[in-house]
């Protein structure tokens, strides 16, 4: 579908798509397994999408992973990539999507944890929600941050070395950390101006 820009000067069309589609060219990886909250992971991934990104589900599951819908099981998704074939290289940013049995079987793979934590090494920027950010103590990455996440989770962070603090949305250097559902649209903007930011594009109004 082609967006409307309204009257644009004839020699502005680059700027504008630049606005409209911050992310253009960026290569997201969306790192889940089995029990990621469906929510965190279909919204942030449309707002992604939306603002111009490339989005890719990596996952150590082969051929789909099935998501939580707050009290039940919720949809199936493809996996787009396998994490053994997955390479962090070939991405220029980081999703981690909560749900309590997602993050907690993927600080247990130690490839899972090694590719979060090649993104912190190489100061690539990451969004995490909810219990999203076990991943991230994991990946010996939270020490030193400010953060949040699901209140349940605050002393595993300041365990961690971690500031932890009750707020919708947290941006802390390459981090942005959110609490919950609810915190989505808040997470989403957040999310998209730090992406904008580290790939030079601009951002969104």
């Amino acid at each position: 579908m082609t967006p409307a820009f309204g009257c644009t000067h004839p020699h502005s069309d680059r700027g504008t798509t630049m606005a409209s589609h911050p992310l253009n060219g960026l290569k997201v990886a969306i790192l889940i397994t089995d029990g990621f909250e469906q929510v965190e992971m279909t919204e942030p991934r449309k707002a992604l999408d939306q603002a111009g990104a490339e989005t890719q589900i990596v996952s150590p599951k082969d051929g789909a992973v099935k998501a939580w819908n707050f009290t039940e099981w919720g949809d199936q998704f493809p996996v787009d990539v396998p994490l053994n074939s997955a390479r962090p290289d070939d991405y220029s940013a980081l999703l981690l999507p909560g749900g309590v049995i997602n993050p907690d079987t993927l600080r247990t793979i130690p490839a899972a944890v090694a590719f979060a934590k090649s993104f912190f090494d190489a100061g690539k920027p990451v969004a995490s929600i909810c219990h999203g950010p076990w991943t991230v103590i994991e990946a010996g990455a939270a020490r030193g941050r400010r953060m949040t996440s699901w209140p349940l989770l605050q002393t595993d962070l300041r365990n961690a070395g971690a500031d932890w603090v009750d707020e919708p949305v947290v941006v802390d250097g390459n981090l942005v950390t959110s609490r919950k559902p609810d915190d989505i649209p808040a997470f989403n903007r957040a999310v998209i101006a730090l992406f904008a930011d580290a790939r030079g594009g601009a951002r969104p109004a």
